[in-house]
């Protein structure tokens, strides 16, 4: 018997990472050797004390429901960065410990959008953003970033974009899939127009800690008037290379947090206990942050490794990110679209990149590509690049 699907799930499409990426395992299995410059994860291993403190715990029998907001001395670890590390005075109360920062993304858009509210969102964007406010009924507006200013948001777009039906600004901060760093006083515009029109703003800040040439990343609820409209999502996926790990946290006013909570609960009623338990003992672990500074650093390096190498290539050109491991290559003087460039790149070439038309309308010509891959890959997927590119004049 075939049952009607809700509608809601129309406007919800599956995720074009994940369609290549299953095309390049598919290659992969028949074969062929890809490179892997489509999927937004760290090539590192987790760090040592945080995987050991992880199977301590494990056989301590740390395997019991924990609480809803998350174990208390994980809440107070992040509390305690939050503190050192961005100034930011939150209680444990006010911490959210979540399945990854997607679902953090996704309770908070539950718990506070009703149909016919809009959302702003800046474009191109990482589709969750889209698809989670499209399952809460919402419309979203695009407000998009353009190459000419580096991807960098504009205030006066944004101000042009705000209706009386908006309820949500979706800042990205440092930005997937660009790269780019929203400086402080941008930030301040943004907030003014949040405390001017009395908007919530949704901040993902999950590369915050994966930054480069001295830039510093600031958190919207920093500013004056931010504390009771800023939803702070963010986690170790990206920072600790822990992306199978699912851990993430939302940080919120305690006014605000209520119809999160309820949207985690019935959702996931907690994320695993003892991966909580070993970040909880190893995140301020000085061999931790070692190994997060490292990363960041080897970051920078393949960054340029990635830049140099295009501006090798004749007919692309790729923006210089401040931040977060991706950066967006124009292929418009190939005269391909930036879909059948990554289609012909994959096929022909075994180069495997994101089109970022999925990312948002205007952005036909650019594939995004993540530079999270060894320095050894790097090369070997510009090598293919420049070859595939060169045949294109044939």
């Amino acid at each position: 018997m075939l049952f009607k699907h809700a509608q809601r799930t129309d406007k919800i499409a599956f995720s074009p990472v994940r369609k290549v990426l299953e095309r390049a395992r598919q290659l992969e299995a028949e074969g062929r050797d890809i490179v892997h410059f489509e999927i937004g994860e760290p090539d590192f291993d987790t760090p040592r004390p945080i995987s050991e403190a992880a199977i301590a715990a494990l056989r301590s029998n740390q395997t019991h429901y924990g609480p809803n907001k998350g174990m208390i001395a994980l809440r107070e670890a992040i509390r305690a960065k939050l503190k050192s590390g961005y100034g930011l005075d939150y209680s444990i109360e006010e911490i959210l410990v979540t399945v990854g920062a997607a679902e953090g993304i996704m309770a908070a858009m539950l718990g506070y959008l009703d149909p016919g509210d809009e959302v702003i969102v800046f474009t191109p964007a990482f589709m969750n953003y889209v698809n989670c406010a499209n399952m809460a009924g919402a419309r979203t507006i695009a407000v998009p970033l353009r190459e000419e200013d580096d991807f960098a948001v504009r205030p006066e777009a944004l101000r042009a974009a705000i209706t009386p039906r908006t309820k949500m600004i979706i800042l990205n901060n440092p930005h997937n899939p660009s790269g780019s760093v929203t400086p402080a006083e941008t930030i301040q515009e943004i907030a003014d127009l949040a405390v001017k029109h009395n908007l919530l703003v949704l901040t993902d800040e999950i590369y915050d800690q994966i930054v480069y040439d001295g830039v510093q990343c600031v958190s919207c609820t920093a500013f004056p008037g931010m504390r009771k409209r800023s939803i702070v999502v963010n986690g170790f996926s990206k920072c600790y290379a822990m992306t199978g790990w699912r851990l993430g946290y939302l940080v919120v006013d305690a006014s605000l947090l209520p119809p999160i909570l309820k949207i985690h609960q019935y959702m996931l009623a907690c994320a695993p206990t003892f991966l909580q338990a070993g970040v909880a003992v190893a995140m301020m672990d000085e061999e931790v942050k070692r190994a997060a500074r490292d990363m960041v650093a080897e970051f920078a390096r393949r960054r340029e490794v990635l830049i140099r190498g295009v501006a090798a290539i004749d007919r692309l050109c790729v923006n210089t990110p401040r931040g977060a491991f991706y950066a967006m290559l124009n292929v418009e003087l190939t005269g391909l679209t930036g879909a059948v460039f990554a289609m012909r790149l994959l096929e022909e070439a075994g180069v495997a990149t994101v089109p970022c038309e999925v990312f948002g309308e205007g952005f036909d010509n650019y594939l995004r590509i993540s530079y999270a891959t060894s320095d050894e890959r790097i090369r070997e997927g510009l090598e293919r690049l420049a070859a595939f590119t060169g045949k294109l004049r044939a």
